[in-house]
């Protein structure tokens, strides 16, 4: 599977934004083409309810829908995000997109309330791992924040999960470079998938999007500038990470919930 990484950085234009998502979608071609979190905009000054409220859209937004309708007639699938607006509850939501129609959305379920920032006073949780089928891969999403929660992905690693996409916006600040690699490693490696974060940058945001091997080493990162590379992601190297390490064989999944008894 041929995958499109898409480190850019957004402005506080939302309309402005869509149309360079849109105008990288028309100009590449790949098999997914994924975005990073907060693609609809961020704000010069930290993310805010009132900045978010004012730009969130329900699903039958024009943002949303655009994208979709980019997947209609171009043999590609497109995984971005959105604030996504439903029933008078914002969520900070990951969109899978094939074929003109919504295969999948996440809505993450750890909310950034650490390092000075709270987004619980601009975003509900949701509640639900997200799985979708797609060439030959079982997918599955989470979003920024929640690559420290490692709980999740283990559940996703009972269920099948080859790949898990995480796009994230993560914050700029000490160890935080450190601590993204060292984590979205170990997420790799413990669940025998392939762990692709897709982040933005800028002045905010660390760049360094990058794809973790279910071997346990990276296999591409982008550096610190806006960048936009394809990679090929082979199941193989997935099999042979179970061969040799059967993480999900080797797991006492019987034990682990009494310990949080």
């Amino acid at each position: 599977m041929e995958v499109l990484l898409n480190q850019i950085t957004v402005t506080i234009n939302k309309e402005k934004n869509l149309e360079k998502i849109l105008k990288i979608i028309d100009n590449y071609e790949a098999d997914l083409m994924i975005f990073p979190e907060y693609i609809m905009g961020v704000p010069d000054i930290n993310l805010t309810y009132e900045y978010v409220s004012k730009i969130a859209e329900p699903i039958t937004g024009k943002f949303i829908t655009s994208i979709v309708e980019k997947t209609r007639n171009k043999d590609t699938a497109i995984l971005f995000t959105s604030y996504l607006l439903e029933e008078n509850k914002i969520f900070n939501a990951a969109i899978f997109a094939e074929k003109g129609k919504i295969q999948g959305i996440y809505k993450k379920i750890h909310l950034f309330d650490a390092f000075g920032y709270k987004e619980s006073s601009i975003f509900y949780p949701g509640n639900n791992i997200t799985f979708v089928n797609f060439k030959g891969f079982k997918i599955s999403f989470s979003v920024c924040f929640d690559l420290r929660f490692p709980e999740i992905f283990r559940y996703m690693m009972y269920n099948g999960t080859d790949i898990v996409i995480i796009p994230s916006a993560w914050y700029k600040g000490k160890y935080k470079l450190l601590q993204w690699y060292s984590l979205a490693l170990a997420r790799a490696h413990e669940n025998n998938m392939f762990v692709m974060l897709v982040n933005q940058t800028g002045e905010k945001f660390i760049g360094h999007s990058l794809i973790a091997s279910p071997l346990g080493y990276i296999s591409l990162d982008l550096g610190e500038e806006e960048k936009i590379i394809k990679y090929y992601i082979d199941k193989n190297e997935i099999l042979s990470s179970r061969k040799i390490l059967s993480m999900r064989k080797l797991s006492r999944k019987e034990l682990y919930s009494n310990f949080y008894r």
